[in-house]
């Protein structure tokens, strides 16, 4: 946890928003579940990231569509694939497998 979010991620709102929502998906993994896997969830993952600019408005930090539960292997999936960290002509796909892509479909970037 970065700093700047320390504060953010003990304060009791945020506790009770995560709590929320992980009983709402009955504690499983969303993306695991879309492939009729039910595995358990271990991160509540914010889609648009969180910064030290957006912390603090609620309709980002707390607003449940902006949340999804995440196994620690999906979450590590999405963190791998925003920051390209697979080599050039590999990338992961919707469904979190590492798969060959054209170069183009890479935009160039190794």
């Amino acid at each position: 946890m970065k700093p700047w979010a320390e504060q953010f991620y003990k304060s009791k709102a945020w506790l009770k928003c995560r709590k929320a929502y992980i009983t709402s998906v009955q504690g499983l993994c969303e993306r695991c579940r879309r492939r009729g896997i039910a595995k358990p969830g271990k991160i509540v993952h914010h889609k648009t990231a969180l910064t030290p600019d957006n912390i603090t408005d609620h309709s980002i930090s707390l607003n449940p569509a902006n949340l999804e539960y995440l196994c620690q292997e999906c979450h590590n999936i999405e963190h791998y694939h925003k920051f390209g960290s697979t080599r050039r002509g590999l990338a992961f796909d919707a469904n979190g497998q590492l798969v060959q892509v054209s170069d183009e479909a890479n935009n160039g970037e190794a």
